[in-house]
């Protein structure tokens, strides 16, 4: 069992990656690479000969089924719908690919991809697997994942928003966000809003949230004012890497309340997406 699971933990970061862009949640890209360990597990590692595509074919197959099974369950979601956010690192933003791939904003245009299309993107613009790789990962011919990944491609090109990268104005800008929201400053609010922002907030309905996106700076200001100023008991807000860049988490002492991920356009706020919902929070933790 020893070698099993040294080998499983060699991929184990990857499998969850790969999981967690196909699914949006952290919880439900963990329950899969915990379904991928036990049929690992239940197989003699001597008989595979590359255990990643193994495990990757695995983990494609399972998140795969929990997609279409998703689909249904989504429907009933209370108000919006976004993705959970994670804790990254500053050096993923190193790789162009898996920093725009783990953004909330792509996560989000993901979900509007059918299972089998989204797979196929995320192992190619992602991660760079062949067609051919690919091919043996969701079971289908070279020849229809290449038209796959083109229908993908295409797709997410149309509907994407290109956001501002550069991280030393997306650190700034903020901070200045931040400070602006929690001392109430309308004013100094709107100065880092986009004209035509928009708000999308997530309380799953289980915690209070617009249930319609907020568009426009004035609207979109006074909402976020109205938010800071219902702060829950001994309030903390700290900047932290999310989703591969700079986002904002408040906390109730210890337990997190809010998370908040900015999305910029011209150097100003573009999208706002605010995660109130308490069971997409329980994996962010203050520091220390």
């Amino acid at each position: 069992m020893g070698g099993h699971a040294h080998r499983f933990g060699e991929h184990r970061d990857r499998l969850f990656a790969i999981a967690y862009r196909m699914l949006g949640r952290a919880g439900d890209a963990e329950d899969v690479v915990q379904d991928a360990w036990l049929r690992w597990s239940a197989v003699n590692p001597a008989e595979v000969a590359d255990p990643e595509a193994y495990l990757v074919r695995v983990v494609t197959r399972l998140a795969i089924d929990r997609l279409r099974s998703a689909r249904a369950r989504r429907e009933e979601y209370v108000g919006p719908w976004l993705p959970e956010p994670i804790a990254t690192t500053p050096d993923i933003a190193e790789n162009v690919a898996l920093t725009d791939t783990v953004s909330t904003a792509m996560l989000l245009l993901l979900e509007s991809l059918s299972p089998l299309e989204r797979a196929v993107f995320v192992l190619r613009e992602a991660f760079g697997y062949s067609y051919g790789e690919i091919a043996e990962m969701v079971g289908r011919s070279e020849a229809s994942v290449r038209q796959t990944a083109r229908r993908a491609r295409e797709h997410v090109e149309r509907r994407r928003v290109r956001y501002d990268t550069d991280r030393t104005t997306w650190a700034e800008v903020t901070k200045r966000f931040l400070a602006a929201a929690a001392g109430g400053d309308l004013a100094g609010l709107m100065a880092v809003l986009a004209p035509e922002v928009t708000l999308i907030s997530d309380g799953g309905g289980k915690a209070p949230a617009p249930r319609k996106p907020i568009v426009g700076v004035d609207s979109v200001a006074r909402a976020l004012v109205t938010f800071a100023g219902r702060a829950p008991a001994d309030p903390r807000a700290e900047i932290v890497e999310l989703n591969g860049g700079p986002g904002i988490v408040v906390y109730s002492g210890t337990t997190p309340v809010a998370a908040i991920t900015l999305h910029l356009a011209g150097g100003a706020v573009h999208t706002i997406h605010l995660i109130s919902n308490p069971d997409k929070l329980t994996r962010l933790r203050p520091a220390g």
